[in-house]
């Protein structure tokens, strides 16, 4: 195993059971009798105890884990948390047979979100978003994605993303601010759809970057949303101010948004469910991200599903997510979504924290700096009571982590 030069740490475990999401074809790369030390916010060293015996060092702090869990701490790489109000009646009206897609036409959906949020202040925002934050940073997500897209004019998509970074400074983990300005059309520019790409193109997206207030650019690319030409206009106005790029791509209809996203090396594309062969050799070609997200497809009852058994075949890692959202998967637990996307999708356990740690990162543009446990990442870190860590999949609502650690 690796260590850095000096031996002399803030913290190390000694006797934990690492999970390090390293290992070979799929494995969680399990170390047994595991060390783990942390130096300034970073992995300093990584090994196992009979590697730590030969060695001299010393800490600030030792912890004798007996046989407790170490993962890298979880990783939440897709949600629309910042919100007002909610949508508990369009659940009903779907239970009662109506679809996402009516709802949305008849002003429901995005819209009725975004006419709450507009009224929202700062305080207000934050103050109901961030119980929705502290569920997923209890089930031990150190690092979480949030989404703009609920204000849709300039002013409530900048009160959003500054939520975005408050909710970091209030929570003590790490938050990725996506601006979705290309989320739905708002009533004031209907029939106005290109005037609407024109304006997040050149006063939306250039007012955020300004205030640098996003870490990434995403559109829902959809036929009840915004076309090819359309997202890609917007994806060019972000390369031009260095922003990388993520899609949400074939929830309900193969528009072609796998092979879109490899187009311009999307970080991800996220949902999938309509995606064809060709999109995906695409992605697999481009190394984009498979973003798995259960909640949507559980809460819209929707039938078909990603194609799960080609993505591995092509070798696609696949994130998992919950997509909290006010909508389509109105839950802030990223625990039940990796068990739905076992359950319902069928990806093994394995796949499932992979999912959640590793390719998470990726999906974020983070795996140079999280997601594992290496000498030199940040140390982020979930501390488990469990006999392994397929429970946190098969088992939801039982384990909380017994402690978290967010370096920096």
């Amino acid at each position: 195993m690796s260590s850095t030069a000096s031996n002399r740490w803030d913290r190390v475990w000694i006797g934990a059971q690492l999970a390090t999401m390293e290992g070979a074809d799929n494995d969680i790369g399990h170390v047994a009798d595991g060390v783990l030390a942390i130096r300034d916010g970073r992995i300093a060293w990584i090994g196992s105890r009979a590697e730590l015996d030969q060695l001299n060092w010393s800490a600030a702090e030792v912890t004798q884990a007996a046989g407790l869990w170490i993962t890298p701490g979880l990783i939440e790489c897709h949600t629309h948390l910042i919100y007002a109000g909610d949508r508990a009646h369009e659940f009903a009206a779907r239970l009662r047979g109506a679809t996402y897609e009516e709802i949305a036409r008849a002003g429901g959906g995005i819209v009725s979100t975004m006419q709450a949020t507009r009224r929202a202040s700062v305080e207000e925002l934050l103050d109901q978003s961030l119980d929705r934050a502290r569920a997923l940073a209890s089930e031990g997500v150190t690092t979480l994605e949030v989404k703009s897209g609920y204000g849709l004019n300039l002013d409530s998509e900048l009160r959003m993303l500054r939520v975005g970074r408050l909710l970091g400074d209030k929570l003590g983990i790490s938050v990725v601010n996506t601006f979705l300005g290309a989320h739905a059309l708002p009533p004031e520019y209907a029939g106005r759809q290109d005037d609407y790409v024109r304006f997040v193109a050149n006063e939306l997206l250039p007012a955020v970057a300004a205030e640098k207030l996003a870490d990434a650019v995403d559109a829902y690319h959809e036929r009840i949303a915004f076309s090819r030409e359309q997202t890609a206009s917007i994806f060019e106005r972000a390369k031009h101010f260095g922003l990388p790029v993520r899609l949400h791509a074939d929830q309900l209809s193969d528009c072609g948004g796998g092979a879109l996203a490899a187009d311009f090396q999307a970080l991800s594309a996220d949902h999938l469910e309509y995606t064809s062969p060709e999109s995906l050799q695409r992605m697999a070609q481009a190394g984009v991200v498979a973003g798995i997200l259960p909640g949507a497809f559980y809460y819209l009852r929707e039938k078909q599903l990603p194609p799960i058994e080609r993505i591995r075949e092509l070798g696609i890692d696949m994130a998992v997510s919950s997509d909290c959202n006010p909508g389509t998967a109105p839950f802030a637990s990223l625990r039940l979504a990796m068990n739905m996307a076992c359950v319902l999708f069928k990806l093994t356990p394995t796949e499932t924290l992979l999912g959640v740690t590793r390719n998470a990162a990726r999906a974020l543009g983070l795996g140079d700096d999280r997601g594992v446990l290496r000498v030199g990442m940040r140390a982020d870190l979930a501390v488990w009571r469990l006999r392994h860590p397929e429970q946190l999949c098969a088992e939801v609502g039982v384990h909380r982590p017994v402690e978290i650690v967010v370096g920096r």
